[in-house]
């Protein structure tokens, strides 16, 4: 695998820190590549086909002890 360094809005680390500590992924790298997968499957490879949004969950992301809930 290589290497590749990404910046990124503080709410993203928090966020897939979040999913860590809720067990969903055993590391951010592990994370971060199931997305990159997810988008290169949905655009590039055409293997995925998205959800309708009313089927999409919820996620709960907790930002410096307030709790907001985003589509």
């Amino acid at each position: 695998m290589r290497l590749v360094t990404v910046k990124m809005p503080d709410m993203y680390v928090k966020g897939i820190d979040e999913l860590v500590r809720a067990g969903r992924y055993s590391s951010r790298s592990e994370a971060i590549r199931t997305a990159v997968r997810e988008l290169l499957k949905r655009e590039l490879w055409g293997t995925s086909v998205p959800a309708p949004l009313h089927e999409l969950p919820l996620v709960r992301v907790r930002l410096e002890g307030e709790e907001r809930v985003e589509a």
